[in-house]
């Protein structure tokens, strides 16, 4: 039990940490990798976001049944929250797709998406189409689908009930529908990218959940469904299917997915929507899942599977001539689908076999076009079979460095060489983040992106080695490395950037009045002894001192602070403002984002620097504001621009003495569904109120609630929401103090909002509550939860399902108006 249990802490340490790390399987795993090599199957399962997808099946496919399995998730999960930091929307999504390419690293499946954006939650699939664009998201499916050639398609959604879920769950079924009929349509041409192909058979995912309980499906005909026991034992790795599934589901960290294992026989099911009903519980039935699918493949089929029944556990190297042999028939096939997937799985086996490490590290981390660096390269062969290195191919085959050493059993070869990163290099980003989305839609101008996880890696290396005779090509990323006191050999991306980057510290700065502001812009060099000019685009009503500003910064890496002042207009006023460094005639307008944390490799985003800039008619009462963070957010650094001193409040300290200094206390997001310790100090805080303060309790899901209660009153969530950003919104409490005090609250401080209006509002309160506001999305009835306040005592008490996480960063006028007036209640 021990063993096992260090086994899994080890995988959830390592994945992480070592993304970019040469694979160094063992001997078990090198003896599943050739299982898998003589299986020519592959299953996509169908969802609309990360987390979605059934990790359980997944890694059924993959480490069971031997299959090639991937996952298509529609989008990157850009519309959700974050529990673990302040990203949101684009970056979100780049932080979920790591997520799920470290979840798929556990599971063995592969991962795939489309241009179509997570823009928050909706309640009909027509509302989701219209906005994805349909007909560009269809393309897309159909493409990655023809690319990918499944036999076998699973949805996790029921594409026949429109409207009793989220839109993009149905949406992403009705998708995956409507695709398995046109991929073999020579009429659609779609990206025109791939051939036409053919699913044998599409399945719906089901389970008790979708027949209302447990007893009704038990009840239910099955003569439709299929169904795998998924409690299977892998001896290989000491770990149940559940257990990797639960390790995989365990990676989307931003979305507090942490999930325990479990053993014992555990059923998934899956019902026939189109093809035919596979016999013997096999959903390959019908389908030649052998070499013998491809012509020249019964000759593989021989060697492969004599290598298999042969296989030494304690001498890798034994099959390696066997393999050989395969190696060379393999390439030896026409230009074809299964050959493309196949000779790099033989290759890595074979290296894996041989104990070969191959790897190459540049000096430094990061570079800008035109750079040179230097690379320390390294290669070892751990076995006795004849190991030959000709040459390393750096970029291309005219940066070629030979070689020729034998490499002998355990004595490592290691050189330095030089490359230049080419000019014709992209800049390490995101590739659907290379061009401005729209609401809907990412604009990703190379088609053969389309459906990539990730950027394809530029600066590469080839190692091209002889392994007993036989000449195989290994192609390997250059990487960066360093080693932490702390975690050891680190592993990150090597990165290309811009020589110049910018950015405006402050994404949101608000104007109360017309007095002016200093901004503060940050210039980050690339290159060593770097000299320009920096100057400001932005509206024409406002003013900015001085024109531009010179600045030289002598090392690479280094950064440089100028400060412009800002003069707002006298009336209400919102634009945008942008930095535009000029270098030796060449203008740069990109920001450079790091996304670093420990469980996903470091990512580098460039975006389009700027900031909003709000000229806002907005006044307040009161002044020291204490908040208690929940699941993250950036509300306490927009009260900042308003005039607020906000204290981050120490959950261990939270008592009534401490309390009755602040003005008024915020809980953060999600508070009561992920504090522990709130149980012990919501007391403390009801008693704050009773003396005079003021309490604002934002949104929760009345699921896993830590408290036994979210207000001194009776009060009960529920999932109501209102996810129409421009909904109309109705004064129901003209003359409270809430919407008049210290500023006006009207209809057209509702105007502007972004994503949302709220969610999950309270559906019963007791009568203490006052209900300020009504609203509701079309077809809908009236939701009149999303703002209740109540005397309690001497003070006040607010809860609000209101999205103010969202609308206060963006910048939005009214959010703030409308937040500064429930800061001020009680001080008039």
């Amino acid at each position: 039990m021990k063993k096992i249990v260090f086994l899994l802490v080890f995988l959830l340490s390592i994945i992480p940490i070592n993304a970019q790390k040469p694979n160094k399987p063992s001997s078990s795993e090198i003896y599943e990798s050739i299982k898998k090599l003589n299986f020519l199957g592959t299953v996509l399962y169908v969802a609309a976001h990360p987390d979605d997808e059934n990790t359980r099946l997944i890694s059924y496919f993959s480490n069971h049944v031997k299959a090639r399995t991937g996952y298509l998730s529609i989008t990157r999960g850009d519309g959700g929250q974050n529990l673990i930091g302040s990203e949101l929307q684009e970056l979100l999504g780049v932080i979920r797709t790591q997520e799920l390419l470290a979840a798929r690293h556990v599971d063995g499946g592969e991962q795939f998406f489309t241009r179509a954006k997570d823009f928050g939650y909706s309640k009909h699939p027509d509302e989701t189409l219209a906005i994805w664009n349909k007909d560009e998201v269809l393309k897309d499916v159909v493409s990655i689908i023809r690319k990918f050639k499944p036999d076998v398609i699973i949805n996790r959604f029921d594409h026949r009930t429109p409207g009793s879920t989220h839109g993009h769950h149905t949406s992403s079924a009705m998708l995956s529908v409507e695709a398995f009929d046109l991929v073999s349509d020579e009429n659609f041409k779609g990206h025109n990218l791939y051939k036409p192909w053919q699913p044998k058979n599409l399945f719906f995912n089901t389970s008790w959940w979708f027949y209302g309980s447990q007893e009704k499906f038990e009840k239910a005909d099955k003569s439709n469904l299929m169904n795998f026991d998924m409690g299977v034992y892998y001896p290989s790795s000491g770990l149940s299917n559940s257990e990797i599934a639960s390790l995989s589901r365990s990676q989307h960290q931003s979305q507090g997915f942490g999930s325990t294992g479990s053993r014992g026989s555990e059923m998934e099911y899956i019902e026939l929507l189109k093809g035919e009903m596979p016999k013997n519980a096999d959903v390959f039935d019908g389908i030649d899942t052998s070499w013998n699918r491809i012509k020249g493949g019964k000759a593989i089929a021989d060697v492969l599977t004599k290598v298999e029944q042969d296989y030494d556990f304690r001498n890798p190297a034994k099959s390696i001539p066997e393999l050989l042999k395969a190696y060379e028939l393999i390439n030896k096939l026409p230009s074809g689908h299964w050959k493309s997937i196949k000779l790099p799985e033989i290759k890595e086996i074979i290296a894996a076999c041989a104990g070969l490490y191959l790897e190459a590290v540049a000096e430094i981390s990061y570079a800008s076009l035109n750079d040179s660096i230097k690379v320390s390269l390294e290669a070892i062969n751990r076995s006795d079979v004849p190991v030959v290195l000709y040459s390393i191919d750096l970029q291309n085959e005219r940066n070629s460095f030979i070689i020729n050493q034998n490499l002998k059993n355990n004595e490592p070869y290691k050189t330095t060489a030089k490359t230049v990163v080419l000019k014709n290099n992209q800049f390490t980003s995101p590739y659907w983040l290379w061009k401005v989305s729209n609401l809907g839609m990412y604009q990703v101008t190379d088609k053969n992106l389309i459906g990539n996880p990730e950027t394809p890696k530029e600066l590469l290396a080839v190692f091209n080695v002889e392994i007993n005779g036989t000449d195989i090509p290994f192609q390997k990323d250059i990487v960066y490395k360093y080693n932490s006191p702390v975690k050891g050999e680190v592993y990150q991306p090597f990165e290309i950037f811009p020589e110049v980057t910018a950015k405006i510290t402050n994404k949101v700065n608000i104007f109360a009045d017309n007095s002016s502001k200093e901004i503060p812009v940050v210039i980050k060099s690339s290159k060593d002894n770097l000299s320009g000019s920096v100057n400001l685009c932005y509206p024409n009503d406002w003013k900015v001192s001085p024109d531009k500003i010179d600045f030289n910064i002598d090392n690479r890496g280094g950064e440089k602070t100028v400060v412009f002042k800002v003069t707002p207009p006298n009336e209400q006023s919102e634009g945008l403002m942008s930095p535009m460094v000029t270098i030796d005639g060449e203008i740069f307008t990109s920001e450079l984002i790091n996304i670093d944390y420990d469980h996903i490799p470091k990512q580098t985003v460039l975006m389009p620097s700027e900031a909003k800039l709000v000229r806002l008619d907005i006044k307040k009462k009161g002044n020291l504001i204490g908040y208690i963070q929940g699941a993250g957010d950036q509300i306490p650094t927009s009260l900042a621009q308003i005039g607020y001193k906000v204290e981050e409040l120490n959950e261990d300290n939270i008592n009534l003495t401490n309390l009755q200094k602040y003005d008024a206390v915020v809980l953060g997001i999600r508070l009561y569904n992920i504090s522990d310790k709130a149980k012990f100090y919501q007391n403390a805080l009801h008693n704050y109120v009773e003396n005079g303060g003021t309490l604002i309790v934002q949104y929760n899901t009345s699921r896993s609630l830590k408290v036994d209660r979210v207000a001194p009153y009776e009060l009960k969530l529920s999932r109501d929401r209102v996810v129409e950003e421009d909904a109309e919104v109705t004064l129901l409490a003209k003359d409270h103090d809430l919407l008049n005090y210290p500023n006006t609250i009207n209809s057209s401080d509702f105007e502007g909002w972004i994503q949302e209006r709220g969610l999950y509002f309270p559906d019963e309160w007791s009568k203490e509550f006052t209900p300020i506001l009504s609203m509701n999305d079309k077809g809908e009835s009236a939701k009149k939860g999303s703002l209740l306040i109540a005397k309690h005592g001497k003070g006040h008490f607010i809860y609000t399902g209101i999205s103010f996480f969202r609308e206060l960063p963006a910048g939005v006028p009214g959010a703030y108006k409308l937040f500064a007036n429930m800061l001020s209640v009680g001080k008039k």
